[in-house]
Protein backbone atom coordinates (compact mmCIF):
# COMPACT_ATOMS: atom_id res chain seq x y z
CA UNK A 1 0.00 0.00 0.00
CA UNK A 2 3.06 2.34 0.62
CA UNK A 3 4.62 1.58 -2.35
CA UNK A 4 1.26 2.58 -4.26
CA UNK A 5 1.13 6.29 -2.80
CA UNK A 6 4.50 7.24 -3.59
CA UNK A 7 4.25 6.40 -6.72
CA UNK A 8 1.17 8.16 -7.11
CA UNK A 9 2.66 11.44 -5.45
CA UNK A 10 5.51 11.79 -8.15
CA UNK A 11 4.55 13.61 -11.38
CA UNK A 12 6.24 13.97 -14.53
CA UNK A 13 6.88 18.27 -13.60
CA UNK A 14 8.02 17.70 -10.07
CA UNK A 15 11.80 19.27 -9.78
CA UNK A 16 14.47 17.35 -8.17
CA UNK A 17 16.94 18.96 -5.82
CA UNK A 18 19.89 17.85 -8.10
CA UNK A 19 18.85 19.03 -11.52
CA UNK A 20 18.32 22.32 -9.70
CA UNK A 21 22.01 22.19 -8.78
CA UNK A 22 22.63 21.10 -12.12
CA UNK A 23 21.07 24.15 -13.76
CA UNK A 24 22.98 26.86 -11.24
CA UNK A 25 26.14 25.21 -11.74
CA UNK A 26 25.64 25.12 -15.75
CA UNK A 27 24.16 28.75 -15.38
CA UNK A 28 27.22 29.98 -12.92
CA UNK A 29 29.80 29.01 -15.55
CA UNK A 30 28.10 30.32 -18.88
CA UNK A 31 28.34 33.84 -16.90
CA UNK A 32 32.15 33.70 -15.97
CA UNK A 33 32.87 33.21 -19.45
CA UNK A 34 31.10 35.87 -20.60
CA UNK A 35 31.93 38.50 -18.07
CA UNK A 36 35.83 37.13 -19.59
CA UNK A 37 35.17 37.72 -22.97
CA UNK A 38 33.03 41.01 -21.95
CA UNK A 39 36.03 42.27 -20.24
CA UNK A 40 39.28 41.20 -22.77
CA UNK A 41 37.42 42.38 -26.26
CA UNK A 42 37.83 45.99 -25.95
CA UNK A 43 41.77 45.22 -25.15
CA UNK A 44 41.97 43.37 -27.93
CA UNK A 45 43.31 45.49 -31.37
CA UNK A 46 42.52 44.57 -35.00
CA UNK A 47 44.80 46.12 -37.93
CA UNK A 48 43.20 48.04 -40.26
CA UNK A 49 43.38 48.05 -43.57
CA UNK A 50 45.29 50.35 -46.01
CA UNK A 51 43.66 51.93 -48.29
CA UNK A 52 46.19 53.50 -49.86
CA UNK A 53 47.32 49.89 -51.46
CA UNK A 54 44.98 48.47 -54.25
CA UNK A 55 43.92 45.34 -53.52
CA UNK A 56 45.81 42.47 -55.32
CA UNK A 57 43.25 40.46 -57.61
CA UNK A 58 43.50 36.96 -57.10
CA UNK A 59 45.18 34.94 -60.24
CA UNK A 60 41.93 33.40 -61.09
CA UNK A 61 40.62 36.99 -61.42
CA UNK A 62 43.28 38.37 -63.53
CA UNK A 63 43.46 35.50 -66.07
CA UNK A 64 40.41 37.10 -67.43
CA UNK A 65 41.48 40.38 -67.89
CA UNK A 66 41.94 40.92 -71.58
CA UNK A 67 45.08 42.92 -72.82
CA UNK A 68 44.33 46.38 -74.38
CA UNK A 69 44.88 46.34 -78.44
CA UNK A 70 47.13 48.97 -79.04
CA UNK A 71 46.29 50.81 -82.10
CA UNK A 72 48.43 50.22 -85.40
CA UNK A 73 50.81 53.71 -85.99
CA UNK A 74 50.00 56.01 -88.89
CA UNK A 75 51.16 55.14 -91.79
CA UNK A 76 54.26 57.47 -92.43
CA UNK A 77 53.20 60.43 -94.36
CA UNK A 78 55.24 60.85 -98.11
CA UNK A 79 56.92 64.82 -98.10
CA UNK A 80 56.65 65.43 -101.81
CA UNK A 81 59.54 68.30 -102.50
CA UNK A 82 58.76 70.88 -104.38
CA UNK A 83 61.14 72.41 -107.18
CA UNK A 84 62.34 75.84 -106.72
CA UNK A 85 60.42 77.94 -109.22
CA UNK A 86 62.97 80.70 -110.90
CA UNK A 87 61.92 84.12 -110.46
CA UNK A 88 62.13 86.08 -113.03
CA UNK A 89 63.72 89.69 -112.18
CA UNK A 90 62.07 92.27 -114.40
CA UNK A 91 63.51 95.49 -114.46
CA UNK A 92 61.15 98.12 -113.61
CA UNK A 93 61.31 101.63 -115.61
CA UNK A 94 61.67 104.56 -113.70
CA UNK A 95 58.02 106.25 -113.94
CA UNK A 96 58.13 109.87 -114.74
CA UNK A 97 56.64 112.15 -112.10
CA UNK A 98 53.35 113.73 -113.16
CA UNK A 99 52.17 116.60 -111.77
CA UNK A 100 48.87 115.79 -109.95
CA UNK A 101 45.83 117.94 -110.66
CA UNK A 102 44.29 119.38 -107.71
CA UNK A 103 40.30 118.08 -108.40
CA UNK A 104 38.06 120.41 -105.52
CA UNK A 105 35.31 118.35 -104.48
CA UNK A 106 31.90 119.82 -104.94
CA UNK A 107 29.53 120.59 -101.92
CA UNK A 108 27.09 117.97 -101.50
CA UNK A 109 23.32 118.81 -101.76
CA UNK A 110 22.04 119.03 -98.51
CA UNK A 111 18.90 116.87 -97.98
CA UNK A 112 16.57 118.76 -96.02
CA UNK A 113 14.98 115.61 -94.20
CA UNK A 114 18.02 113.72 -93.68
CA UNK A 115 18.89 116.70 -91.69
CA UNK A 116 16.06 117.56 -89.89
CA UNK A 117 16.42 113.49 -88.35
CA UNK A 118 19.89 114.51 -87.37
CA UNK A 119 18.23 117.65 -85.80
CA UNK A 120 16.06 115.89 -84.07
CA UNK A 121 18.48 113.47 -82.32
CA UNK A 122 20.78 116.43 -80.80
CA UNK A 123 19.87 119.83 -79.32
CA UNK A 124 16.56 120.76 -78.12
CA UNK A 125 14.12 118.93 -80.20
CA UNK A 126 15.63 115.76 -78.33
CA UNK A 127 13.33 116.89 -75.57
CA UNK A 128 10.00 117.79 -78.08
CA UNK A 129 8.02 115.57 -76.20
CA UNK A 130 9.28 117.00 -72.79
CA UNK A 131 8.04 120.50 -74.12
CA UNK A 132 4.41 119.30 -75.57
CA UNK A 133 3.46 121.29 -72.45
CA UNK A 134 4.43 124.58 -73.30
CA UNK A 135 3.41 124.40 -76.74
CA UNK A 136 1.77 127.55 -77.71
CA UNK A 137 -2.08 127.52 -78.88
CA UNK A 138 -3.60 129.08 -81.90
CA UNK A 139 -4.05 132.27 -81.64
CA UNK A 140 -7.10 133.72 -80.88
CA UNK A 141 -7.81 135.93 -84.43
CA UNK A 142 -11.64 136.69 -83.49
CA UNK A 143 -10.20 138.65 -80.45
CA UNK A 144 -7.85 140.93 -82.74
CA UNK A 145 -8.43 144.21 -83.26
CA UNK A 146 -10.42 144.70 -86.42
CA UNK A 147 -11.92 148.34 -87.98
CA UNK A 148 -15.02 149.31 -89.08
CA UNK A 149 -15.18 146.62 -92.31
CA UNK A 150 -18.74 148.46 -93.89
CA UNK A 151 -19.50 152.40 -92.88
CA UNK A 152 -22.74 154.45 -93.34
CA UNK A 153 -23.27 155.99 -96.86
CA UNK A 154 -21.80 159.84 -96.89
CA UNK A 155 -24.84 162.39 -96.55
CA UNK A 156 -25.98 164.12 -99.53
CA UNK A 157 -24.00 167.74 -99.73
CA UNK A 158 -26.84 170.57 -99.55
CA UNK A 159 -26.77 174.17 -100.57
CA UNK A 160 -28.64 176.61 -98.53
CA UNK A 161 -30.28 178.88 -100.43
CA UNK A 162 -31.01 182.44 -99.90
CA UNK A 163 -34.53 183.71 -99.03
CA UNK A 164 -34.84 186.58 -101.60
CA UNK A 165 -33.21 184.58 -103.93
CA UNK A 166 -35.29 181.33 -104.30
CA UNK A 167 -38.80 182.61 -102.45
CA UNK A 168 -40.75 180.73 -104.51
CA UNK A 169 -38.78 177.48 -105.35
CA UNK A 170 -40.25 175.01 -102.84
CA UNK A 171 -37.64 172.49 -100.68
CA UNK A 172 -39.17 169.06 -102.22
CA UNK A 173 -39.02 168.11 -98.90
CA UNK A 174 -36.89 164.83 -97.30
CA UNK A 175 -35.51 162.25 -99.70
CA UNK A 176 -35.28 159.18 -96.99
CA UNK A 177 -34.72 156.44 -100.04
CA UNK A 178 -31.09 157.35 -99.71
CA UNK A 179 -30.29 156.81 -96.01
CA UNK A 180 -28.34 153.63 -94.56
CA UNK A 181 -29.35 152.38 -91.75
CA UNK A 182 -26.33 150.00 -91.72
CA UNK A 183 -23.65 151.09 -89.22
CA UNK A 184 -21.39 148.25 -90.16
CA UNK A 185 -19.90 145.28 -87.93
CA UNK A 186 -17.04 146.00 -85.25
CA UNK A 187 -14.97 143.64 -82.82
CA UNK A 188 -15.56 144.34 -79.13
CA UNK A 189 -11.96 144.27 -79.11
CA UNK A 190 -11.71 148.05 -80.94
CA UNK A 191 -14.25 150.99 -81.86
CA UNK A 192 -13.97 153.69 -84.43
CA UNK A 193 -16.48 156.29 -85.43
CA UNK A 194 -17.22 156.77 -89.03
CA UNK A 195 -17.00 160.78 -89.63
CA UNK A 196 -19.68 162.08 -92.43
CA UNK A 197 -18.20 165.68 -94.42
CA UNK A 198 -21.09 168.18 -94.63
CA UNK A 199 -20.60 171.76 -95.10
CA UNK A 200 -24.03 172.40 -93.31
CA UNK A 201 -22.51 174.32 -89.92
CA UNK A 202 -24.71 175.02 -86.78
CA UNK A 203 -23.25 177.66 -84.57
CA UNK A 204 -26.30 177.08 -81.63
CA UNK A 205 -25.44 172.93 -80.61
CA UNK A 206 -22.28 170.76 -80.98
CA UNK A 207 -22.03 166.89 -80.63
CA UNK A 208 -20.74 165.74 -77.42
CA UNK A 209 -19.34 162.44 -77.01
CA UNK A 210 -20.84 160.17 -74.52
CA UNK A 211 -18.48 158.14 -71.61
CA UNK A 212 -15.61 159.91 -70.64
CA UNK A 213 -11.56 159.40 -71.30
CA UNK A 214 -11.97 156.58 -68.93
CA UNK A 215 -10.52 153.18 -70.37
CA UNK A 216 -13.24 150.04 -70.52
CA UNK A 217 -11.88 146.90 -68.48
CA UNK A 218 -11.43 143.26 -70.05
CA UNK A 219 -14.59 141.15 -69.82
CA UNK A 220 -15.02 137.58 -67.75
CA UNK A 221 -16.04 136.18 -70.73
CA UNK A 222 -13.15 136.82 -72.38
CA UNK A 223 -11.07 135.62 -69.69
CA UNK A 224 -13.86 132.22 -69.50
CA UNK A 225 -13.41 131.96 -73.31
CA UNK A 226 -9.55 131.68 -73.12
CA UNK A 227 -9.13 129.14 -70.65
CA UNK A 228 -11.91 127.04 -72.33
CA UNK A 229 -10.20 126.72 -75.53
CA UNK A 230 -6.63 125.97 -73.29
CA UNK A 231 -8.51 123.28 -71.09
CA UNK A 232 -7.09 120.55 -73.39
CA UNK A 233 -3.84 121.57 -73.00
CA UNK A 234 -4.26 122.24 -69.22
CA UNK A 235 -5.97 118.75 -69.16
CA UNK A 236 -3.00 117.11 -70.89
CA UNK A 237 -0.59 118.17 -68.14
CA UNK A 238 -2.70 116.81 -65.22
CA UNK A 239 -3.78 113.73 -67.05
CA UNK A 240 0.32 113.09 -67.49
CA UNK A 241 1.07 114.06 -63.39
CA UNK A 242 -2.06 111.89 -62.76
CA UNK A 243 -0.43 108.72 -64.05
CA UNK A 244 2.59 108.33 -61.82
CA UNK A 245 -0.13 109.74 -58.77
CA UNK A 246 -3.21 108.32 -59.59
CA UNK A 247 -4.63 110.21 -55.90
CA UNK A 248 -3.73 113.64 -57.56
CA UNK A 249 -6.59 115.89 -57.38
CA UNK A 250 -7.67 118.96 -55.64
CA UNK A 251 -8.60 122.84 -56.41
CA UNK A 252 -5.60 125.28 -57.86
CA UNK A 253 -6.57 129.05 -57.91
CA UNK A 254 -4.41 131.39 -59.82
CA UNK A 255 -3.86 135.03 -59.96
CA UNK A 256 -3.16 136.30 -63.16
CA UNK A 257 -2.07 140.26 -64.86
CA UNK A 258 -2.99 140.27 -67.73
CA UNK A 259 -1.76 143.46 -70.23
CA UNK A 260 -3.72 145.92 -73.05
CA UNK A 261 -1.51 143.22 -75.34
CA UNK A 262 -3.24 140.59 -74.10
CA UNK A 263 -0.02 138.33 -73.05
CA UNK A 264 0.16 137.68 -69.35
CA UNK A 265 2.65 139.58 -67.28
CA UNK A 266 2.45 137.43 -64.12
CA UNK A 267 0.82 134.52 -63.10
CA UNK A 268 1.32 133.35 -59.52
CA UNK A 269 -0.31 130.55 -57.18
CA UNK A 270 -2.24 131.69 -54.67
CA UNK A 271 -3.77 128.38 -52.82
CA UNK A 272 -3.46 124.60 -54.14
CA UNK A 273 -4.63 121.58 -52.74
CA UNK A 274 -2.42 119.23 -55.40
CA UNK A 275 0.56 119.38 -53.30
CA UNK A 276 2.52 118.82 -56.60
CA UNK A 277 5.40 121.53 -57.22
CA UNK A 278 6.24 120.16 -60.40
CA UNK A 279 2.91 119.88 -61.62
CA UNK A 280 2.22 123.27 -60.59
CA UNK A 281 5.24 125.22 -62.00
CA UNK A 282 3.80 123.31 -65.65
CA UNK A 283 0.27 124.97 -64.78
CA UNK A 284 1.64 128.37 -64.44
CA UNK A 285 4.39 128.15 -67.17
CA UNK A 286 1.31 127.16 -70.29
CA UNK A 287 -1.03 129.93 -68.30
CA UNK A 288 1.72 132.38 -69.14
CA UNK A 289 1.59 131.54 -72.65
CA UNK A 290 -2.26 132.42 -73.01
CA UNK A 291 -3.34 135.11 -75.37
CA UNK A 292 -6.25 137.27 -74.30
CA UNK A 293 -6.05 139.16 -77.23
CA UNK A 294 -4.90 143.13 -78.22
CA UNK A 295 -7.68 145.53 -76.36
CA UNK A 296 -7.69 149.09 -75.21
CA UNK A 297 -8.15 148.31 -71.55
CA UNK A 298 -6.39 148.88 -68.37
CA UNK A 299 -4.46 145.76 -66.93
CA UNK A 300 -6.17 143.26 -65.35
CA UNK A 301 -5.38 141.83 -61.98
CA UNK A 302 -7.55 138.55 -61.31
CA UNK A 303 -8.02 135.38 -59.81
CA UNK A 304 -9.12 132.14 -61.52
CA UNK A 305 -9.71 129.02 -59.69
CA UNK A 306 -8.93 125.59 -61.70
CA UNK A 307 -10.93 122.39 -60.03
CA UNK A 308 -8.80 119.14 -61.28
CA UNK A 309 -10.77 115.70 -60.37
CA UNK A 310 -9.64 112.27 -62.26
CA UNK A 311 -11.54 111.20 -65.19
Amino acid sequence: MNLALDRAVELPWTLYPEESQRFRKILLVILAITTILAILVPFLTVEKPDRKKAEELPPRFAKLILEKKTPPPPPPVKVVKKKPVKKKVVKKKKATPRKEKIVRKKPRPVDPDRARKVAEKAGLLAFQDDLADLRTSISDEVLKNRNLQKGGNEARKTTRNIITANATSGSGGINTSRLSRDTGGSNLASRSVTRVKSKLKRSSSRVKRSGGSRKASRSIENLQLVFDKNKGAIYTIYNRALRRDPSLQGKVVLKLTIAPSGRVTQCTIVSSELNNPKLERKLVARVKLFRFGKKKVDVMVTTYPIEFLPS
